[in-house]
């Protein structure tokens, strides 16, 4: 039998759980780069997901809590597409062979957190849904977060012309 070793689920397992919502509790902080925020946008702001799907899974969550889409103004709902968009083109770095953006709202549909709604966005690559999540129900990720983050924040730095 092989053995896959995942050390940094650790401190999920055994670290206390937040209490409220980990999307409203991230945002009026200065510590975007430990909360994984890349961007913060005047309604809405980019967080990378602490347990993602696969290694760069971005979402675009609005500052206001909610989780009908119909709860947001039409300038909330621009700026999540207009930032969705964003995360395409800074997840480009990384060369992704497309891409899953979605949504799942309300838990029975997915959603994890069925209490604030985001975009979710996967870059996806040929193979990268192999046996191992059927399976052995394991994700492989390639690469650290917080290596990730540095990629992306660079990316995204340059494409808004802050370097």
């Amino acid at each position: 039998m092989k053995s896959l070793w995942a050390p940094w689920r650790i401190d999920y397992i055994r670290g206390d759980k937040e209490n409220g919502c980990v999307f409203c509790s991230k945002t009026g902080k200065e510590e975007d780069k430990e909360n994984l925020i890349l961007y913060k946008g005047e309604r809405n702001f980019i967080i990378m997901n602490r347990y993602p799907y696969s290694n760069g899974h971005l979402m675009v969550v609005p500052y206001r809590h909610t989780n009908a889409l119909s709860d947001l103004d039409h300038e909330e709902r621009l700026e999540m597409m207009n930032l969705t968009i964003l995360c395409m083109d800074v997840l480009k770095v990384m060369n992704p062979q497309g891409f899953n953006v979605g949504m799942n709202l309300g838990s029975v549909a997915g959603a994890g957190i069925d209490d604030h709604l985001h975009f979710h966005v996967v870059p996806r690559w040929q193979g990268d849904t192999n046996f191992m999540p059927v399976i052995g129900d394991v994700r492989v990720m390639p690469e650290y977060l917080e290596d990730t983050y540095n990629t992306l924040n660079q990316e995204l730095n340059k494409l808004r012309g802050d370097q």
